[in-house]
């Protein structure tokens, strides 16, 4: 499993407008990719990447967010990379897991966004971070997200009214990065 083509992506993003807590993320992350084989790993205990979506509706008017059972809190869906190199792959996975919508089409297979957190130790896992490369996907007309196991619930929610639901800076600065009708 090549980490080549996820640096490749990474360098792309990179000539981006990032802000600096984003343009922190997206060096930690180069840096945490080029020096460790098992990046992509759950089983590395500094942490792995991630995979994540941000899911506009059909009409590109609202995002949806999903309550995470674990964590708490509002955030866009997403997980473990389980060995799996190509990220975008990843996302999809986990857009289709945790929306119960099947349909989700990528809006680029270009990289939307990055981001380091740490996750809090749980039942014997010890605290570690999360390397998390998010993309834009675009649900078909009519979709209805279902609770997946990993959420206490998910609702499509105007770009307006995300700091209602999430309170996390990466997910409002996605918000802000999204433009409705784009």
């Amino acid at each position: 499993m090549s980490a080549a083509p996820l640096l490749a992506a990474l360098e792309r993003h990179a000539a981006r407008d990032l802000d600096a807590h984003e343009r922190a993320s997206l060096d930690r992350i180069v840096e945490f990719v080029r020096r460790e084989p098992g990046c992509f790993e759950r089983s590395t205990v500094e942490g792995h990447i991630t995979g994540s979506a941000w899911i506009l509706d059909h009409d590109r008017a609202r995002a949806l967010l999903v309550h995470h059972k674990k964590l708490g809190f509002w955030l866009q869906p997403g997980g473990h990379a389980d060995g799996e190199a190509d990220v975008l792959s990843v996302a999809w996975r986990e857009a289709r897991e945790e929306s119960g919508i099947d349909a989700l089409e990528p809006l680029s297979r270009e990289v939307f966004d990055v981001d380091v957190h740490e996750i809090p130790a749980h039942k014997g896992e010890p605290a570690h971070f999360h390397f998390d490369v998010r993309f834009v996907f675009v649900a078909p007309p009519g979709a209805e997200p279902v609770v997946s196991e990993e959420s206490n619930d998910v609702r499509w929610v105007a770009r307006d009214a995300i700091g209602t639901y999430a309170t996390d800076a990466s997910v409002m600065r996605m918000a802000a990065k999204w433009a409705p009708g784009a």
